[in-house]
């Protein structure tokens, strides 16, 4: 059994995956006091994983029926992410494994994304083109096999997820805001208005997301009554509209160019209903396999921590008890395997000749 910890960002998870790679438990308990706060506070994050990381992990134990001795390994949330709160995930982990004298291994917390629809779909094999769009992510990320991930696009400046948000905030919806657009969409006129679409220079596969969030809010500046129903249902609809078609026309023009068979989409924004209608349509048209992982596998939990942590631990690697947090971790990079930049060597100070100053012989140097 596979022990799986995610504390990223404001979902503290536990999950268990046994050795066939089934997973016999997922436990996700999200904070919502930053929904004061219109977004994530770091501070108080990491305080909330304190407090709540214990009791998940037993019930992520108890649902999965097995007692802490029989975890055979760890598998932890190591970056990138909130430093602080994944330093709660990292530090528990450590703790755990010391104690059991059990392996442990930090984790990729993009990697644990790429791999989500595989763990959702075992007969998905590669190559595939996958989406990660979360409230901190998006990239395209072509998987040649489940160790060889290649980025072939990304973001330039906001993550999917996060123009959701600041439009809910905008319209004056709070945090989060991904199931509220969508809900006030589902009742709007998405050719209301003429939000832009970056689709940046021919052949780039990145996405930009500033300029559309930049237009909604000059749009409800303009005129504060469409902040308000009915006109909020016309800005959520035509700013989710705009997305979509970028997000999915991306996607698809980029598993064309970089020729693979499947598209699979995860992360947070892969919840979206609307979204995952208009990629099975145009996966349809363009001859391509979809997949897409259950609600419950889309934003951060656990369980796809674990089975990646599973994947990696059955090839025999380990992480060392001075693994760190990396709050800037790229995919691809493996926790503290980062080139690091060495301290330039200073050479020794020369003292000079005779009795040392009272204030040289009372200080360390």
């Amino acid at each position: 059994m596979i022990l799986g910890i995610e504390t990223s960002c404001d979902e503290t998870a536990a999950a268990v995956v046994d050795p066939a790679g089934r997973v016999v438990s997922n436990v996700v308990a999200s904070q919502k006091v930053h929904e004061l706060y219109h977004g994530v506070v770091p501070e108080i994050a990491s305080r909330e994983h304190v407090k709540v990381l214990p009791p998940v992990v037993r019930k992520a134990l108890e649902e999965a029926g097995v007692g802490l001795h029989e975890v055979k390994g760890i598998a932890v949330t190591a970056g990138p992410g909130l430093v602080g709160a994944l330093l709660v995930g990292v530090t528990t982990a450590k703790g755990l494994a010391l104690g059991l004298a059990r392996p442990f291994l930090g984790v990729n917390h993009l990697e644990g994304h790429v791999l989500s629809p595989f763990l959702e779909d075992p007969d998905l094999a590669p190559p595939v083109l996958v989406l990660v769009a979360s409230g901190g992510h998006t990239l395209l990320v072509r998987v040649d096999a489940l160790d060889r991930l290649q980025i072939v696009g990304r973001t330039r400046d906001d993550a999917a997820g996060e123009a959701f948000d600041k439009v809910s905030v905008l319209l004056g919806r709070g945090y989060p805001g991904g199931a509220t657009i969508e809900r006030l969409a589902a009742e709007g006129d998405p050719n209301a208005f003429a939000f832009p679409r970056a689709w940046l220079e021919e052949g780039s596969f990145d996405f930009s997301f500033s300029g559309i969030k930049t237009a909604v809010r000059l749009a409800v500046d303009r005129d504060p009554a469409r902040r308000e129903e009915p006109a909020a249902r016309d800005v959520a609809a035509s700013f989710q509209a705009a997305m979509i078609e970028v997000l999915v026309e991306k996607t698809i023009r980029a598993a064309l160019g970089v020729g693979v068979p499947a598209v699979a989409v995860a992360g947070g924004v892969a919840a979206n209903r609307t979204l995952r209608r208009a990629f099975e349509e145009a996966c349809r048209e363009s001859r391509l396999r979809l997949v897409v992982p259950r609600l419950e596998y889309c934003g951060d939990n656990a369980a796809m921590i674990a089975w990646a942590g599973k994947l990696r631990l059955d090839r025999g690697e380990r992480s060392d008890f001075d693994l760190d947090a990396d709050a800037n971790l790229p995919l691809g990079a493996m926790p503290n395997r980062a080139p690091r930049r060495s301290k330039r060597a200073r050479p020794p100070r020369r003292r000079p000749a005779g009795p040392r100053s009272s204030r040289g012989s009372s200080r360390g140097r």
